[in-house]
C-alpha cells in the first residue's frame, strides 16, 4: 500500500506468532485486490472497465458499498472517484488495519496496537499515541491517550498535497494535517475515511462537522502552524508525560466551539 505496518502485541501468548503471519498475509491480499498502484489489481482492473464488481475479490463490492455509505455521511466530501478516479483508499487502509486487529482478536489477544501508515487502532488500554506534526519533522502536535481508541490522520506531510475536493477536482489546502480521535465501535475504517472528508472540508466547515459527530473529536494543525481542536478532545490529553512529549508548544492552540445543531 505505500505504507509501512506495524504490530504491537502486550499480551503475547504461543498463537501469537502465526497470527501476526496471518494478518500481514491478509494485508498482503488487501494489497493485491485493492492497490492503485499495481496494474493486475481487481480495483486498477476495474477502473480501466475490464471487469465487473461481480467478477472481483468479494471484499470489493463491500468496501464500495462502505464508501457510498461514508460519502453520505460526510455530504460527498469523501469519494471513492477523487478526481473522477476510482480509489477507495481512503476506506480501504483503515479496513486493512482493522482486518490484521480481527486476526489478532481471534488468535486470543485482547492488548494491541496496530497501525498503518500511521493511522492506529488500539486493543485494551491505555495506550498513547504521538500525532506526528506536520511541519516539524521529529516533533509532535498532541499527545493523545485512551483505551479502545481508533487515532487517524490525513495530511500533507508524507504525500503532500494529496487530499482532493471532490467538488472542485483540486487539492485541498486549507489544512497541513487533521487527526479525528473515534471511540469504540466507529473503527478506524470510518474514522480514516472521515478524516480524509473533514480534511477536504477544511477548517470551519470540517471541525463543525466533527464536533457534531458522537464520539469523535478532531485537531487540526493549519499551515501557518496554530492548530484547532474540537470541545472534546481535550479527554484524550493526558496530564502528563515525558519531557519529549512537549517537543513543540503551538503559538496557538484553538478549541472550536459547539456549533448550532440544524434540524435534519
Amino acid at each position: 500500500m505505500g505504507t509501512v505496518f506495524s504490530f504491537t502485541v502486550r499480551d503475547p501468548g504461543p498463537r501469537t506468532a502465526a497470527a501476526v503471519e496471518r494478518a500481514v498475509a491478509r494485508l498482503h491480499e488487501i494489497d493485491a485486490v485493492f492497490s492503485t498502484y499495481r496494474q493486475d489489481s481487481d480495483i486498477s482492473r476495474l477502473a480501466r472497465g475490464e471487469t465487473t464488481v461481480e467478477d472481483c475479490h468479494p471484499d470489493v463490492a463491500e468496501v464500495l458499498a462502505r464508501c457510498e455509505e461514508t460519502a453520505g455521511q460526510t455530504d460527498g466530501w469523501f469519494s471513492a472517484r477523487p478526481a473522477e478516479r476510482l480509489d477507495p483508499s481512503g476506506w480501504v487502509k483503515g479496513w486493512a488495519v482493522e482486518e490484521a486487529c480481527r486476526v489478532l482478536r481471534a488468535a486470543g489477544s485482547r492488548e494491541h496496537c496496530v497501525s498503518g501508515g500511521g493511522d492506529v487502532q488500539l486493543a485494551g488500554g491505555p495506550w498513547r499515541v504521538g500525532v506526528a506534526h506536520p511541519l516539524r519533522p521529529g516533533a509532535f502536535a498532541a499527545v493523545l491517550a485512551g483505551s479502545d481508541l481508533a487515532v487517524a490522520t490525513s495530511g500533507t506531510a508524507e504525500r503532500g498535497a494529496h487530499v482532493i475536493d471532490p467538488f472542485t477536482g483540486h487539492p485541498a489546502v486549507a489544512l497541513v494535517s487533521l487527526t479525528l480521535v473515534a471511540d469504540p465501535g466507529i473503527g478506524l475504517a470510518r474514522a480514516d475515511a472521515w478524516a480524509t472528508a473533514v480534511f477536504a472540508m477544511g477548517p470551519e466547515h470540517g471541525l463543525a462537522w466533527a464536533e457534531r459527530q458522537p464520539g469523535v473529536e478532531a485537531l487540526a494543525v493549519l499551515p501557518d502552524g496554530s492548530q484547532l481542536r474540537t470541545g472534546g478532545l481535550a479527554r484524550h490529553l493526558p496530564t502528563a508525560g515525558p519531557a519529549d512529549w512537549t517537543l513543540w508548544s503551538p503559538r496557538r492552540v484553538t478549541t472550536y466551539p459547539e456549533p448550532a445543531r440544524q434540524p435534519r
